[in-house]
């Protein structure tokens, strides 16, 4: 049976698991993220593995979307067929075991749909999920259907989400413009959570539209507190909230916990967008390996 047709969640394995390996190589933990196709590389799966490699874990991914975009903005989205999708979900399963996973751009309610009952058998590793539902240049990355899986269903399966402003409004349909709307929609965003069954979310709302850009934690337990940052001036800002949840994946993964894991993946950010490189005439992305800085000779 594929993960695209079960509906009710109730396998806790699919086939072929017995003969999984281990959901690590000696040091270097398996990830998977899923999500869209960046052709710049600056955002989207190309730019996760490039993260959790910097990160020293070995990153696969499942492809949502092939999207038509530079630097300077997203033409066009191409949706992936739901069962290709699910298709890739089901081999990767039953050929690894999987440490941790990333979830970015679904594109469409059939594949939120197919990401959430993948999830129904991967119970035990943490889930990130980056609520993705616009480009930085205004195309919509996630339809109406899509957004309704993810609150209804999609919200119940993951460990943490991290919004941005706009996305924390879209999640909880009220607006969240300033830095103090922020732990109230957080708080709301919470509540949300609890009204599907799940009462182990993790919250980071990113602040990078405040001055200064303070992320906001509210943890599973209820405690709070802001995670200080600095503006950095750079044209180096494609893909930085896909690039720090994907960073915090690697540090939760690490055994960290929840308050110093977002302070590690946020200070990788800062450090990536100041080493960057001008790449393109857009916003150009961030320089996601600076921890390996050799050249080709």
């Amino acid at each position: 049976m594929s993960v695209l047709d079960d509906e009710q969640g109730e396998r806790t394995s699919l086939p072929g698991t017995a003969k999984r390996a281990s959901a690590s190589v000696g040091n270097h933990p398996i990830l998977l993220t899923i999500g869209g196709f960046d052709p710049s590389s600056g955002a989207g799966v190309a730019a996760d593995l490039k993260v959790f490699a910097a990160h020293g874990a070995y990153g696969m991914a499942c492809i949502t979307a092939l999207t038509v975009q530079s630097t300077k903005g997203v033409k066009a989205v191409h949706p992936v067929a739901a069962d290709t999708v699910a298709a890739t979900l089901d081999m990767l399963a039953e050929d690894v075991a999987l440490a941790g996973m990333k979830l970015g751009m679904l594109t469409n309610g059939e594949i939120a749909q197919v990401v959430n009952n993948f999830l129904n058998f991967h119970k035990s590793v943490p889930v990130v999920l980056d609520p993705v539902f616009r480009s930085s240049s205004g195309r919509s990355l996630l339809d109406s259907d899509g957004i309704q899986v993810l609150r209804t269903q999609l919200l119940r399966r993951v460990d943490w989400t991290t919004p941005n402003l706009n996305e924390l409004a879209e999640l909880v349909g009220r607006t969240i413009a300033e830095r103090g709307d922020i732990p109230g929609g957080a708080a709301e965003l919470q509540r949300l959570a609890r009204e599907t069954g799940n009462d182990h979310l993790n919250i980071v709302v990113t602040g990078g539209h405040l001055d200064p850009p303070d992320d906001y934690l509210l943890m599973a337990d209820g405690e709070s507190c802001w995670i200080s940052g600095r503006r950095i001036e750079t044209r180096a800002t494609h893909g930085t909230g896909c690039a720090f949840s994907s960073a915090l994946l690697c540090r939760l993964v690490a055994g960290d916990l929840p308050a110093d894991a977002v302070r590690r993946a946020k200070d990788y950010v800062a450090s990536a967008m100041l080493s960057a490189y001008p790449i393109g005439g857009g916003n150009g992305p961030m320089n996601h390996l600076h921890g390996f800085e050799a050249e080709l000779r």
